[in-house]
């Protein structure tokens, strides 16, 4: 597959999600970047602001199966995952496997729901398969969960801890709508809701073909250097009281892989890293106390430390 028809699929599924969702075309790409790069993505933001609706509509765009999981506090592990129930007639324990058995999972308000219940997804979100009663199943590809959380409401809720955090190639925060999109909103819910006429415009097996295609963008090592570079920072950074792991370098140079690829190019310049690296890097971080008493956020770090690294420039021998 091309570059130009690869970009010219990926473009029909951003115009295919503002259909239903208006003003949000940069989250809707976000979205789609980390599906390329087969990362999973954490949408933080108030309730009312589209977060399900945008999984939905990345769900009919792509063909997938799409599965919804609201987290509650007394929710399972074995509700997510399946259960093995005994069969009398055939004397054996026969598996039934839970909704995260998809390809598109909405994990709705992951936060409210127990520690124990919440790392039942760490071995679905890194390794894609799950494991019940010593038996591991493989996940269907493509997998990609899309979790929750409101900022706003903290109690009876569970943070997600560090190695949580870092399954999570993308953190995005959706945003109010304008004046004007949100008129055009309340103009669209006078009529047939958008989501219920929306038809997918690529396959499942064309969606694995780009996934492919993202790992053939070049990445020159310069552009390593400087993701090393940049993630090296943020163990040093004064304010930083656990900086970024060498999984989020690798997820900072897969996610501009894909924004390349969508962007029509098979190589990645200086231009995605800066872009990305805030998505990739803040939720990944931990500042010290005193930074946070001073109301210092981990995405103000990571822009600091961008606009004093260095942009690798390629040297060109003639």
């Amino acid at each position: 597959m091309t570059t130009k028809v690869s970009n010219e699929k990926l473009l029909r599924v951003i115009d295919n999600i503002e259909k239903v969702m208006i003003g949000k075309k940069e989250v809707g790409e976000l979205c789609l970047v980390a599906l390329l790069a087969k990362g999973h993505v954490l949408l933080e933001d108030v309730p009312g602001v589209g977060k399900t609706m945008m999984v939905r509509s990345l769900a009919k765009s792509v063909s997938a199966t799409f599965k919804r999981i609201q987290f509650t506090p007394d929710l399972l592990p074995s509700d997510v995952l399946g259960v093995s129930i005994y069969d009398p007639k055939k004397m054996e324990f026969q598996f039934r496997p839970g909704p995260i058995m998809g390809h598109i999972i909405l994990a709705d308000e992951i936060n409210r729901t127990s520690p124990k219940t919440q790392s039942a997804l760490l071995e679905c979100m890194e390794e894609s398969s799950v494991t019940v009663d010593g038996v591991s199943y493989q996940l269907k590809a493509p997998f990609f969960v899309m979790a929750t959380q409101n900022p706003i409401e903290y109690e009876g809720t569970y943070p997600l801890p560090e190695a949580q955090l870092d399954r999570f190639l993308l953190k995005i925060e959706m945003g109010y709508p304008t004046a004007e999109e949100e008129i055009e909103v309340l103009n669209r819910a006078q009529r047939i809701p958008p989501i219920e006429q929306l038809q997918p415009v690529i396959t499942l097996d064309e969606l694995r073909e780009l996934q492919e295609a993202v790992l053939e963008v070049i990445v020159d090592e310069t552009i390593k250097r400087y993701i090393v570079d940049l993630a090296t920072r943020t163990r040093t950074h004064t304010n930083v009281y656990l900086g970024v792991s060498p999984r989020g370098s690798i997820g900072l140079m897969r996610a501009c892989q894909a924004y390349a690829l969508l962007r029509g190019r098979d190589y990645v310049i200086p231009d995605d890293v800066q872009y990305l690296a805030p998505f990739v890097f803040a939720h990944r971080m931990i500042l010290k106390p005193e930074a946070t008493y001073e109301g210092i956020t981990s995405r103000e770090v990571v822009q600091q430390i961008i606009q004093r690294t260095k942009i690798p420039i390629k040297k060109v021998v003639r």
